[in-house]
């Protein structure tokens, strides 16, 4: 049974950093890619990274470059979801999620997703 369990999330003040896990299990990972999203109250799902699991290639939305990172550990099975400078903007609900081909970057064609943990940023 594939398990894709998020943690990290948390309150953290404007300007703060948190580290979001997402812990994959119950199958290899390693020919999927792994993916990133938000969604905030009222507002679609949006993307907001992804990383080849093969080769390490990371993939970010415009609003979180240079401020998000996303990283995986192999021996682990987790990704990782590094989060600097956050802003009120960024408070939302947020999913890890899996698919083996296909776009990126719509939430579509995902083929496994987490639970989702909650990010509120306070100004």
């Amino acid at each position: 049974q594939v398990q894709l369990v998020e943690s990290g999330g948390g309150l953290v003040q404007a300007g703060g950093s948190l580290r979001l896990s997402c812990a994959a299990s119950g199958r290899t990972f390693s020919g999927y890619k792994m993916g990133w999203f938000r969604q905030a109250p009222g507002k679609e799902r949006e993307f907001v990274a992804a990383i080849t699991w093969s080769t390490g290639n990371t993939y970010y939305a415009d609003s979180v470059k240079g401020r998000f990172t996303i990283s995986r550990d192999n021996t682990k099975n987790t990704v990782y979801l590094q989060m600097n400078s956050l802003s009120p903007e960024d408070t939302a609900i947020y999913y890890c999620a899996a698919k083996t081909s296909g776009s990126l970057y719509g939430p579509g064609g995902y083929d496994y997703w987490g639970q989702g943990t909650q990010v509120t940023v306070s100004s």
